[in-house]
Order: structure tokens, then C-alpha cells, then sequence
């Protein structure tokens, strides 16, 4: 039987990349925070980041310009109010992250419009995305971590894995979560005024993926069984670079790369890319995706190849030198060598519907960063939208979490202490290894760049027996980290096919090769549970 305890706080903050970690500092100079990461406080997505931050700020760059541009980027799905928001707080977001220290690059030369050093990437018509040269991510959560350690009214646990989230009896609001502490196997009832979830993506639910582990979906499908909507979970992104080596399988080349001149060819050398979009190798990510894929399967081949060779040494090495390291340490020298590389899953553009100040359909509940689908991505992300998304979210949540506390938050009731007293410790873990990986495969098979209806159909019908056979397993054993995982990436993996199924057309990162063309009105593919899926 696990032991449980419990504990009280203001606000529970569930998630440590760069929305959690913003809004817990936003938050706690006036109320108490408890934040939680179910790893080391700085593993998550945030920290692999490493393009940069988009945002309006050369002089002689508009808000609209980068408004057209991730509307354009989106294929008509994004909510254009949404996207103004984020376009015209982003300079200010990226401020507050230069006076808290980061260290993004410096424009050195005569010809610079801004202090720091802007790039271009794909789908942008401006250079507009800051960076830390080529580790924008781990940067940025070096320095919020920082700040979070020092803050007193913050309580970080680390190495804690929400199981679900707690409901009050009306079942109407979100009061809490229930939390295993990876170290001790003890479960946490912490109770809160207020659950935010920032948990990331779930671009684990595939085979090959640039994400870290954590990536599992988890505050997407905590917060389906408790009842609330999500929305386009059929547009996962695939990032059109990661690294192709089998000594290096999850590593991304950023699309900064080709941003400052790097060129996707074949094998024999041609470059393919003018042949797909205007822009070519600055073409948007899901168009660049599905050209590589294509490629590789028409001529046969396990990859293509990014070339940046034209560039000079010392360019490549103050731009890139953490891609230059890694492969480097895979045998590539990537200033005389063409980089392999392949798409691997990256984001996720759908997850819990929220309103503009980052509210769930569930009272009590926020969700911000990749976990929410705010309508900024629509059919696609536009490349280094998601950082500067996190950022201002989590200022519209920490705005709204302090208005309702000065209207008065009351009669919040007690969570029930987490029960085991009917399960039993597992005597092999077989099955969760086995699923892990089935369920991995078929996604990666069946609902992958491109995807037809009988392929759906074939991952529906593996998906739901997997989920039958994980949720009895969960019922009947104590929990530990990869079964709650595994149970929460089915989940999620279950309403990206539906989802994909219910979209009768392609559009941006769904393409159905049964239904080729795009419908002329655009709509989310919103889901909702009929009740919450727990007790």
C-alpha cells in the first residue's frame, strides 16, 4: 500500500519549462507556489529549444508582418484575435527574459538594426527570432531555474508525476492533484485554489521524436478525465531535421539552420526544395516535412541531407555550436560534411482548450504552453512561436489568477486522502514495456506526415485494446512513473486519431492522402468528454 500525506498551497503550477517556471515568478511575490516537474527541474522540451524566440524586433519589422506570417503558417485554423495578442506582447515577453539575464546573442558589426543577433527561419519573411547562439532553450531555463531556487515563496519538488487531478463533489471545479513522488513511491494530495497545467506535449506517443521522455501528454489527458475539451489534436508537427545516426537518433538541427543558408539535398546532391514551395528551404515546417518524406519514399533512401558547407568555419561555429559539437562527436564535420537527417514528431499544435487569459472549461484549472491549444498554431506552428506562446500565456494566466483572488476564492473542500488500499505492487511490468512500444509504432505507422482512412481506422482499433488492457492494469496495480505515463499517452494518442479521423480534408500538418484537397472553410476539430473518467 502507498503511503500518502497532504499538503496546501495557493497555487499548484505542474509543469517547469518555460511557461511553469514564467508564471510561478510572476505569481510568487504575492502567493505561494508549488511547483512540480516529474523529472530534474530543468528536463523538458524548453531546454532542447534551440532556434530562439520570435518576436517583432528589428525596427524595420511589423506586427502585422508576423501576424500574416503565422496565419499563413497555420492554413487558415488560427484565431487571428489570439495571434494579435501574442504577436504584440511578444517584444515585451522578450524583454522581461533579457532583465532577468539571459544571454542571447549580440549583434556584432555595422549593420545592426537591434543589440541582439536576429535569425530567419522557416515560414517568417523577416529576421525576427532572438537566441542564446544555438541553445536558446537551455538558456533560458538556466536562468529562470536560477531564479525560481532563490524565490522563498516557491516550493519546487522535483521528481513528482501528477496521477490525476482532484475534483470538488459538485465535480465542477479543479481543487488540487494527486502527485507520486518518484523517490519514495509516496502520493501528495496537494490542494489548491488554483491548478495550472504546463505540462508540455506528447510527441512521445511516436517512435522516433526529438522530445525528451517527459514528454507524455500527461496534463492533456489528466485534464480529458476530468472532463474538459481539447481541440486539433490531429495537427502534430514533425520537425523536418533531426539527426539521422544510430548513435544519435533524437537530436534536432534547428531550423535556424536553414535560415542562414543551409540547404536540403538528395543524396546525389540536387537540391529538392524550390520544387515544393517558393521559398524552398524556408518553406513552412509541414510543407519541408512532408517534401522529405516524400523524397525518401520515392527514390528509397533512409534519409536526405542538410548542407551548410558553403558557409564559412567560424560562421558555422559561433551560430552553431552546439549542433557542431554533437555531430562532431557522431562523426560529422558539419563545415566539410552534409548533415543526415529525417522528420521526427517535435509538437504538439492541439491539447486543452483555453481562452485567452489561458482558462480550461473546468473552473479552477489553467493550461498554458504546449499543453493548451489556444488557437495561436492553427494547422502548423510557425517556427519559434511556441517559446514566445508560453511566455505571454503564462503573463495572461498570472492576470487572471490575480483578479479572481481579488474577487475571493471560497468553500474549497478537502480532497479525499489517494486510496491503494485495493490494489496490489505489480509482479512483472512486461506489459507496460510491451505497450509502450506497440503503441509507439502504430502511431508512428498509422496516424504519421501522411495518413489515409484505413490507416486510422487500423491505429483506432489497436489504440483502443492497448487502452482496455492499460487501464485494467492500472486499476488492479500501485501506481509508478511509466505506467502513468504509458496510461496518459494512449489517451492522448486515442484523441489525435479521432481527431484525425473526424477531419475530412488536409490542411496543414494533416494530410490524408483520401481527402487531398482543402475544404474552403476552416474549423477546429474540438472534442469533449461526456463526464469525467474518474472518481
Amino acid at each position: 500500500m502507498i503511503q500518502s500525506n497532504s499538503i496546501k498551497t495557493d497555487v499548484l503550477v505542474i509543469g517547469s519549462g518555460i511557461a511553469g517556471l514564467s508564471l510561478a515568478l510572476k505569481l510568487a511575490d504575492k502567493h505561494a507556489v508549488t511547483l512540480l516537474a516529474k523529472a530534474a527541474l530543468s528536463e523538458g522540451s524548453t531546454q532542447y529549444a534551440q532556434g530562439g524566440i520570435a518576436g517583432v524586433l528589428d525596427p524595420f519589422d511589423s506586427i502585422d508582418s508576423h501576424l500574416n506570417d503565422t496565419l499563413e503558417a497555420g492554413a487558415g485554423l488560427c484565431d487571428p484575435e489570439v495571434v494579435r495578442l501574442v504577436t504584440e506582447q511578444a517584444s515585451h515577453s522578450i524583454q522581461e527574459l533579457i532583465e532577468l539575464g539571459v544571454p542571447f546573442s549580440r549583434c556584432e558589426g555595422d549593420q545592426c538594426n537591434y543589440p541582439f543577433h536576429l535569425t530567419q527561419e522557416g515560414g517568417h519573411s523577416h529576421r525576427r527570432v532572438i537566441h542564446a547562439a544555438d541553445h536558446t532553450g537551455l538558456s533560458i531555463v538556466d536562468t529562470l531555474v536560477q531564479k525560481v531556487l532563490l524565490h522563498s515563496n516557491i516550493t519546487v519538488l522535483p521528481e513528482h508525476i501528477s496521477i490525476d487531478l482532484i475534483l470538488n463533489q459538485k465535480r465542477d471545479r479543479c481543487i488540487g492533484a494527486y502527485v507520486l513522488n518518484k523517490n519514495n513511491e509516496t502520493v501528495t494530495d496537494i490542494w489548491a485554489d488554483f491548478t495550472v497545467l504546463a505540462t508540455g506535449g506528447a510527441s512521445k506517443a511516436y517512435l522516433y521524436t526529438s522530445n525528451p521522455d517527459t514528454s507524455t501528454g500527461d496534463g492533456i489527458a489528466m485534464a480529458w478525465r476530468a472532463g474538459c475539451k481539447v481541440g486539433n489534436m490531429e495537427f502534430n508537427q514533425f520537425h523536418p531535421t533531426c539527426l539521422f545516426h544510430p548513435k544519435d537518433r533524437s537530436f534536432l538541427i534547428s531550423e535556424a539552420v536553414r535560415g542562414e543558408g543551409g540547404i536540403l539535398r538528395l543524396p546525389n546532391g540536387h537540391a529538392f526544395m524550390p520544387e515544393y514551395h517558393e521559398r524552398a528551404d524556408l518553406a513552412p515546417r509541414d510543407v519541408v516535412a512532408r517534401a522529405i518524406d516524400h523524397e525518401m519514399k520515392k527514390h528509397g533512401i533512409d534519409c536526405v541531407y542538410l548542407d551548410i558547407t558553403h558557409l564559412e568555419r567560424e560562421q558555422i561555429m559561433h551560430h552553431f555550436p552546439t549542433i557542431y559539437e554533437r555531430c562532431f562527436k557522431a562523426g560529422i564535420d558539419i563545415c566539410t560534411q552534409q548533415i543526415p537527417v529525417v522528420p521526427a514528431a517535435h509538437y504538439t499544435c492541439g491539447g486543452i482548450v483555453t481562452n485567452m487569459q489561458g482558462k480550461s472549461s473546468l473552473n479552477g484549472l489553467y493550461a498554458i504552453g504546449e499543453a493548451a491549444y489556444t488557437g495561436l498554431h492553427g494547422a502548423n506552428r510557425l517556427a519559434s512561436n511556441s517559446l514566445v506562446e508560453g511566455l505571454v500565456f503564462a503573463e495572461m494566466a498570472k492576470r487572471s489568477i490575480e483578479q479572481a483572488y481579488l474577487k475571493g476564492v471560497t468553500n474549497l473542500e478537502v480532497p479525499k486522502a489517494w486510496d491503494s488500499s485495493r490494489v496490489t505492487d505489480p509482479k512483472e511490468k512486461v506489459l507496460v514495456t510491451h505497450d509502450w512500444d506497440e503503441l509507439r509504432r502504430v502511431m508512428w505507422d498509422y496516424v504519421g506526415i501522411v495518413r489515409t482512412d484505413k490507416r486510422l481506422k487500423r491505429a483506432r482499433q489497436r489504440i483502443r485494446n492497448l487502452k482496455r488492457e492499460i487501464n485494467e492494469y492500472y486499476n488492479e496495480h500501485t501506481v509508478y512513473s511509466d505506467l502513468l505515463e504509458l496510461r496518459n499517452l494512449v489517451q492522448v494518442a486515442e484523441l489525435m486519431v479521432i481527431s484525425a479521423q473526424r477531419r475530412k480534408e488536409s490542411r496543414g500538418l494533416h494530410y490524408n492522402l483520401d481527402y487531398p484537397k482543402t475544404k474552403l472553410k476552416a474549423k477546429p476539430t474540438i472534442l469533449k468528454p461526456k463526464k469525467a473518467k474518474f472518481s
